[in-house]
């Protein structure tokens, strides 16, 4: 068996720049995350969160490592570089895991007003749910 390293992307927006908003937003992200790839936090070798330069009331990785099984994952935080007239409020991370099966299919969460930011990954997680569902309707 080939281990692998492989990557997840995925991003969201805080309603505000308040310590209960960024809480929720990376919450929200994260099970989003968890509920749809094979995720082991023991198999994360890293994440990296950005934040646009409007949010600092909380670091993402502070609230990811409040979660049950990432207290020992290496977290970072940095600040997204700020190009005009970008998204606002934009929480973003890229998360690289080990694996044993390099052909694992991954779903790379995009919520809120970031699924703009990625919206041929939001159209093909809609594609992948609404197969899904018509094929356990077939079933």
């Amino acid at each position: 068996m080939q281990w692998r390293v492989r990557a997840i992307r995925g991003a969201t927006t805080a309603g505000e720049n308040s310590v209960e908003a960024i809480r929720a937003a990376v919450h929200e992200l994260l099970d989003e995350l968890e509920a749809h790839n094979q995720l082991d936090p023991d198999e994360i070798v890293s994440a990296t969160f950005t934040t646009t330069r409007d949010l600092d009331a909380i670091f993402p990785a502070q609230v990811a490592r409040e979660r049950p099984h990432w207290s020992n994952v290496p977290l970072l935080d940095v600040q997204q570089m700020h190009v005009e007239g970008s998204l606002e409020r934009c929480i973003r991370f890229l998360i690289h895991f080990n694996t044993p099966n390099p052909n694992l299919e991954i779903h790379h969460p995009y919520l809120q007003q970031a699924k703009n930011l990625r919206p041929d990954w939001t159209l093909a997680s809609a594609t992948l749910t609404s197969t899904s569902t018509v094929q356990s309707h077939l079933s």
